[in-house]
């Protein structure tokens, strides 16, 4: 059954977990004003899945997309558009990362199964048509603390740096570590605990997927506030944020039929590379909405100025590039989405270079961005008084007049893009979206590994090694003489040395 935001905020006063929020625990999540941004944001993708104008793209056999598995290239396509929709009202509606563990764990519990038999695929189904029953909103718990970046899991001091396995048992296996970013922890409903690399034979107890409820015994939660809540300067994010949380797991069971992915570490490789091009595909979308406002804030900026694109070709070039950077990597979605491919589970995935190639770009223009938003805007944004001036009855009036711009445009009106304008591109929340896109999915050098690993170079190779050979080959004058390529020696003969090379005459 599909819920409204509004019966989203409600279920989780259903739930009681331990929560930490700026030195305070918080009792009730749905109540919690520090929290409010997130849940606002979660909540755009339930109101917008019963919305029938939305319909094609947040719904998938009439269950929310954010909840369903790829069955075709139209299905990743629909997930873009639905993903872009939510971010260019939200800023980042969080519940996508739920599409695309789903999807991934789809594949690798079928891959378990058919390399060692077993009914992990067939738990992952049931627990799926569950989470889609109920409409849940899922936390993603995957980057690890990690500890010492120059070691291995299994050679941490402390092994709780990351999440693993303490004990089987007969109904299910007990874990213990620590999830150090996990988006939207305090307000979803359940966790699925994911590895965050490929694991070697000897680190099998730290491959472990398995879903946990967010009130779980054993389960606490350390989360800073979403967004400004609270900040009237704050004219976007004070309604829509992300709150990301470090999750503790203190010796959490979890019974078997919750449990997916436990020591099978090779597939939980699997798993972890096919969350990351899922992952960095939705990355795309949401990262083409936020696009959105920028351009969007930029050419009202430009208008209350009083400066027209058409007769400044510099402002002109400027909202052009920010165009350009947005739509480009965007399109790079658009292309994973239709050479998408069928795995052997079914599911359809996102073709990887063009994914992750989408991702890369954003991760390293999202400071341009916010440079080509600051250059359209002007200083403005960050030199004006605080919103309270505005009803300062001895500055309101004098501020109002100095600090408008076009005469058709009432400075109030300007002052308020010209804050939402900050708000987005230097505030401390900016500075968030800047790091989110950066480091969210991955780092750009894991991005540029899988572009290197999956990229055809070889073939490339062969063509220009063809095109070297042309006319040559037909006729049979292959000219190349690199042993081994048309024979052991090479195409010549090597020449004998020559008699005076052979023999010196003996020293005097």
């Amino acid at each position: 059954m599909l819920m409204s935001a509004e019966a989203y905020r409600d279920s989780l006063r259903a739930l009681r977990p331990r929560v930490f929020v700026n030195g305070s625990q918080v009792h009730s999540v749905a109540d919690e004003p520090l929290l409010s941004p997130g849940i606002n944001a979660i909540g755009v993708s339930y109101d917008f899945a019963l919305r029938a104008e939305y319909a094609p793209m947040m719904l998938a056999g009439g269950v929310n997309r954010m909840l369903a598995v790829n069955n075709s290239t139209d299905d990743l396509l629909a997930k873009l558009e639905a993903v872009r929709l939510m971010c260019r009202e939200s800023g980042c509606a969080q519940r996508y990362l739920a599409h695309d563990a789903l999807n991934a764990i789809h594949q690798a519990t079928h891959r378990a199964d058919a390399n060692h038999g077993g009914e992990r695929h067939a738990r992952f189904l049931h627990y799926l048509a569950d989470v889609q029953a109920r409409d849940l909103t899922l936390g993603i718990a995957m980057t690890d603390a990690k500890g010492d970046r120059s070691k291995r899991p299994g050679q941490q001091a402390n092994r709780d740096m990351h999440v693993h396995v303490t004990e089987r048992r007969a109904d299910g296996v007990v874990i213990r570590g620590t999830k150090a970013i996990v988006t939207g922890a305090p307000y979803v409903h359940e966790f699925l605990v994911m590895p965050c690399r490929t694991m070697t034979a000897e680190e099998a107890d730290f491959a472990i997927c398995c879903a946990v409820p967010v009130d779980a015994p054993g389960v606490m939660i350390v989360a800073r506030p979403a967004g400004r809540p609270g900040e009237s300067a704050a004219k976007f994010s004070a309604r829509y944020g992300q709150s990301t949380g470090v999750v503790v797991f203190e010796d959490v069971f979890v019974p078997w039929e919750r449990v997916f992915i436990a020591g099978e570490h090779e597939e939980g490789g699997h798993l972890t590379t096919n969350y990351a091009t899922h992952h960095r595909h939705s990355c795309i979308a949401a990262r083409a909405g936020f696009g959105d406002l920028l351009i969007g804030a930029g050419a009202l900026t430009v208008e209350a100025n009083g400066l027209d694109p058409l007769k400044h070709a510099h402002i002109r070039d400027a909202m052009v590039d920010l165009i350009k950077i947005v739509e480009g990597f965007y399109a790079c979605g658009v292309a994973a989405s239709v050479y998408g491919t069928r795995d052997p589970s079914g599911a359809v995935m996102p073709e990887t270079v063009f994914s992750n190639i989408g991702k890369l770009l954003l991760a390293t223009q999202i400071y341009d961005m916010h440079r080509i938003a600051h250059y359209v805007s002007g200083g403005m944004i960050v030199a004006l008084p605080g919103p309270d001036e505005d009803h300062n009855p001895e500055t309101a009036a004098s501020l109002s007049a100095v600090l408008a711009g076009r005469a058709d445009i009432p400075a109030e009106k300007r002052l308020e893009v010209s804050r939402f304008m900050e708000d987005l591109t230097a505030s401390h929340q900016a500075g968030w979206y800047s790091v989110i896109s950066l480091h969210g999915g991955g780092s750009p050098e894991a991005m540029k590994r899988e572009i290197w690993r999956n990229y055809p170079v070889e073939e490339r190779t062969a063509l220009v090694e063809r095109l070297l050979d042309r006319g040559v080959l037909d006729d049979g004058r292959r000219v190349s003489k690199q042993p081994g390529r048309c024979c052991d020696t090479g195409c010549e003969t090597p020449k004998p040395a020559m008699p005076e090379l052979l023999t010196r005459p003996a020293a005097e």
